[in-house]
């Protein structure tokens, strides 16, 4: 399996992004392609990188910055996110990885790579900590405005990466609304539970901010404005607590006598709410698998998203939404045709 990994994106790019994707490679037993500056790279790679044979380097002439409009996907045809998307469509790779302009990322997995067919508009999807096990957020970005066979198909989507990477049988899927009677929400999300509810997937109806840890579903769909929103206050919410609780410790002389007997708990849970361990989101809905992480990830980060694009291609994630729907599409021609 061969993942091509964008070197130059991210604000700790190429130092972080370089270690992590060489971690990943002998972590998770995938060959690495770093795109980008080939000198850059090298200044970064470990001694014996070239002995491994699992990692190569794709040298590229420009790099899309975090502050740079989605519009240079276009112009900066050399860019090391454009090309690695390029290899994914041309075969070249099995997935891509980026941790550095989202939008940009976006825009060009879905420019280069392409739509699986009958997708109107792509997701990106969260792995989200829960009380029983991991669940999935989607969008959480990528589309602010949505239709309801937007979210139909987010409802779909999510509900295959649910089974295929989380190995989660017969998905729970949710709505997010702002009450959990089917009569709330706004329009949008009052006709998406009609919808929903009468179509073959593991509807339990609507859920509440408060019920996003709660273990409730195990697919959550919203739209990108409210599933952005969503996650980024939970990651603030995250990072608040964390540093209360440093601040806490810090202010006590003796509070490092229970810590260290509480240490093996606190690490356990950092590791639930550290973004790091979940390294990228998904996009699904192209026809190809795209990791896009955090623009602050670290190394460690990097090897998470790597382990993320591996579970999506051996789950075979794109060929089971492509298989759906065509599925879907035939019965609804032969429904149609027997009329």
């Amino acid at each position: 399996m061969i993942i091509a990994v964008d070197a130059m994106g991210g604000d700790f790019a190429p130092a972080e992004i370089v270690k992590g994707a060489a971690q990943g490679s002998k972590l998770h037993d995938v060959d690495v392609v770093l795109v980008g500056d080939e000198e850059a790279i090298k200044r970064h790679l470990p001694a014996d990188w070239a002995e491994s044979g699992r990692i190569s380097i794709h040298h590229t002439t420009e790099a899309i910055n975090m502050d740079d409009h989605v519009d240079a996907v276009r112009t900066k045809r050399d860019a090391s996110v454009v090309v690695a998307a390029s290899m994914v469509k041309g075969g070249k790779a099995d997935a891509m990885v980026s941790v550095g302009n989202t939008a940009a990322a976006m825009a060009v997995a879905t420019l280069r790579i392409g739509r699986i067919k009958g997708i109107d508009r792509p997701a990106l999807a969260t792995v989200w900590p829960g009380k029983n096990g991991p669940s999935i957020l989607l969008d959480v970005g990528a589309v602010a405005d949505c239709s309801v066979d937007n979210l139909k198909q987010f409802a779909v989507m999510g509900s295959i990466y649910a089974e295929k990477v989380l190995f989660i049988k017969n998905p729970r899927v949710a709505l997010l609304s702002i009450g959990e009677e089917k009569s709330k929400g706004n329009e949008l999300v009052r006709s998406t539970y009609e919808e929903l509810a009468a179509s073959p997937l593991n509807f339990v109806g609507n859920v509440e901010g408060r019920h996003l840890f709660s273990g409730e579903a195990d697919v959550i769909v919203a739209d990108g404005f409210v599933g952005n929103v969503a996650l980024k206050a939970a990651e603030g919410l995250a990072e608040y607590v964390g540093q209360l609780i440093k601040d806490d410790l810090r202010s006590h002389p003796l509070a490092w006598i229970p810590v260290a007997l509480l240490a093996p708990v606190l690490k356990r849970t950092k590791k639930k709410l550290d973004y790091t361990e979940h390294g990228g989101a998904p996009l699904l809905g192209i026809d190809g698998v795209c990791i896009i992480g955090h623009g602050r990830s670290n190394a460690h980060a990097v090897v998470s998203a790597v382990r993320a694009a591996k579970e999506a291609v051996s789950g075979n994630v794109v060929s089971t939404i492509r298989d759906h729907l065509t599925s879907v599409g035939e019965k609804n021609t032969c429904a149609a045709s027997s009329k």
